[in-house]
This record gives C-alpha cells, structure tokens and sequence, in this order.
C-alpha cells in the first residue's frame, strides 16, 4: 500500500495514458519521450512513466490508480482497487496532499518535495543536481513509525 485514504484531491488529470511496467499507486510520474500536442491529447502517445527522474525530466503528478497487466481473458479488473490495465488512461493527482510511503530519505516537515532521481517514483526532500522541474511540492510531516508522510503536491 503505498497512500493512505486521507487525503486531499483538488485538482487531477486524466488526459496521459501509462504503458510502462506494472505498479501501484502513489508514484510520482513524469512525461514519457512522447507526447500528444493541441488535439492529440487523447492519442495513446500522450505517455507518462514512473521512472528514477533526471534533470531533463518534467514532473506530471502522483499516480492515483494501480497499474496491472492481466489477462483479461481469464479475469476482470479489480475496480474497488481503482485497477488500470497497462496502457490504459490512469488519474494523476496535480493539486492536493497525500500520505504516502513512497519516500526516500528522512524528510522533516516543511522540507520541499522532489522527485526522486534514485528510486523509481519515490519523493525525497533534496534532488542533487535536478532543476525545477523536479518539484512535487512539500513535507507536511515527518514520517511516522511505519514510514508514511504527508506531502502536499502543488505540480505547475
């Protein structure tokens, strides 16, 4: 599990598709090497991905759906998870406060939020190196004794 139910959502997305590896929610995602422009945006190009980001990356959001790549021949998509096929359209948070595990570091409330550029997804306080690009917003708490934290997200 990585967000808990309290949160906050004021403002999301869900004009990208996701067609990377399968995963679970609460990831930072960035936009992929492709993108759809003006009309486009509901072309299946318009990608992002849950990766370790780079300077040169720009941050979308917080992943808000569980990623999974099953037959669907054989099963059907959990929708009490809130599961996405890989490949399809997933809900990205943009404005709004989360309580996630998804952290590397020791952050302290106050701290700012930036996308990880170690760990696939995770948020840490400092981003060696990274532009601004990079910031998902900031630390409303430390962590607590199982590893989660509250984060406000403000992505631009």
């Amino acid at each position: 599990m990585a967000l808990k139910a309290d949160r906050l959502e004021l403002q999301t997305d869900i004009s990208f598709f996701y067609n990377d590896t399968a995963t679970t929610r609460g990831g930072v995602v960035v936009h992929g090497s492709t993108a759809g422009s003006g009309a486009a945006m509901d072309q299946g190009v318009n990608l992002v991905e849950e990766k370790a980001a780079t300077a040169s990356d720009t941050v979308v959001g917080i992943l808000l759906n569980d990623v999974v790549n099953k037959d669907l021949t054989r099963t059907h998509l959990n929708f009490h998870k809130d599961e996405v096929q890989k490949g399809g359209k997933v809900t990205i948070l943009r404005k709004g406060y989360v309580v996630t595990n998804r952290i590397t570091g020791t952050p302290s409330a106050g701290d700012p939020a930036y996308a990880c550029h170690v760990t696939d997804g995770n948020i840490r306080k400092d981003s060696p190196g990274s532009s601004g690009n990079l910031l998902v917003g900031r630390f409303l708490s430390s962590e607590d004794e199982d590893g989660y934290a509250k984060v406000e997200i403000n992505v631009p």
